[in-house]
């Protein structure tokens, strides 16, 4: 009864989201915009060298949390995030399936400890090590940005707010949300292989698995269906999906619950593990609602834990909200990335910033 209630509530909350993003500026300061925010509203660097900011994206700050505030480098180095928008923006235009990536890393990242720049420690029996690891991409992105902000303001920006910020702007650059990213984060000192393999979904899991996981973290069911769309860009290696696809629970068949022209699809696809295939195979390389549309009325999630949105009913009325209102999707991915961004963070002196992101400063 308490579960159903709860539900109701967030049902509730999104209604008053979805009237709020249809009917004023809000979020986005655009109403007749909300999917993604102009070119020429982005960060940049003006004539002085001085990062320039759309005038919706600086109200009071309203996101001061534990030592966190997206005013924190106005000061120290203020030009950080124009740095940081322009590197990433650089390297899509090499490899538009970096965007992607740098948002699975962010993910790794705050799993295991928080976002405290732990996944990007290289060192033997680190988190980079790990099995679930292995598939990692961005790391050398990270670490040109650093290099630039390194020259600019030494030692002051932090590789666990450099990581944050490149996946907001990841999204940006692939025409979904952009939003204000609180910093002050510290980079953790510590990195182990056996947490992240022991944390970080697989693909595999049933529904209650990954709640679980997201209440440990502090999140909740709207979190996890909000942050699984990111599912709308990327890719999956077939090695993720051959169980799935040819030997489900052990059967020797498919999983059923496939749409069988995109099961045709993937095993001749997949005919080799290391093959990739697109997490949306409908629209692969734009930043969209299509993803739970693909699920609810296709049968066309990659990975079983797609598809399991579908599975229980709390998540499935929030795949059905997130179809019918793509808008309010945008909208609550910032938010839940946000929240995401605020797990067991380090602030103060409780972590250091690194000088590399790949080791600790007593080691560099």
């Amino acid at each position: 009864m308490k579960s159903s209630i709860s539900f109701l509530f967030v049902i509730f909350i999104l209604h008053l989201i979805v009237s709020a993003v249809s009917g004023s500026s809000g979020y986005y300061g655009n109403g007749q915009n909300n999917n993604h925010v102009d070119e020429e509203e982005t960060p940049k660097l003006d004539d002085d060298n001085a990062p320039t900011f759309p005038v919706e994206y600086l109200p009071a700050d309203l996101d001061a949390y534990n030592g966190l505030s997206s005013s924190y480098y106005h000061t120290s180095c203020p030009e950080a995030e124009a740095i940081i928008f322009q590197k990433m923006e650089e390297w899509s235009k090499k490899d538009e399936t970096i965007l992607p990536s740098i948002l699975r890393l962010f993910f790794h990242d705050s799993v295991v400890r928080g976002c405290d720049g732990s996944i990007l420690l290289n060192h033997e029996g680190s988190e980079r090590t790990a099995e679930a690891s292995k598939t990692l991409r961005g790391f050398e992105v990270i670490d040109e940005i650093k290099k630039a902000l390194e020259e600019k303001c030494p030692k002051t920006v932090s590789c666990a707010d450099i990581l944050t910020a490149a996946a907001r702007d990841a999204t940006h650059l692939l025409k979904g949300p952009y939003w204000l990213v609180p910093y002050g984060r510290k980079d953790g000192k510590f990195s182990v292989a056996k947490e992240a393999d022991d944390l970080v979904p697989m693909g595999h899991e049933i529904i209650s698995s990954l709640l679980e996981l997201f209440q440990s973290m502090g999140l909740n069911v709207l979190d996890l269906v909000v942050l699984q769309g990111a599912h709308t860009v990327g890719r999956a290696t077939c090695g993720r999906i051959q169980d799935r696809i040819y030997n489900y629970n052990g059967t020797g068949e498919a999983d059923k619950s496939i749409d069988k022209q995109f099961l045709n699809y993937l095993t001749r696809k997949c005919r080799w593990a290391s093959e990739y295939v697109d997490l949306d195979p409908i629209t692969p390389n734009k930043f969209d609602a299509i993803y739970f549309k693909n699920i609810l009325d296709k049968n066309m999630g990659l990975l079983a834990t797609d598809q399991a949105l579908t599975s229980s009913i709390s998540t499935l009325k929030l795949v059905s909200a997130f179809v019918n209102s793509p808008a309010l999707f945008d909208y609550q991915f910032g938010a839940s990335m946000t929240k995401l961004s605020k797990v067991n963070v380090l602030t103060g002196d409780e972590g250091e910033v690194r000088t590399n992101c790949n080791f600790v400063n007593s080691n560099h």
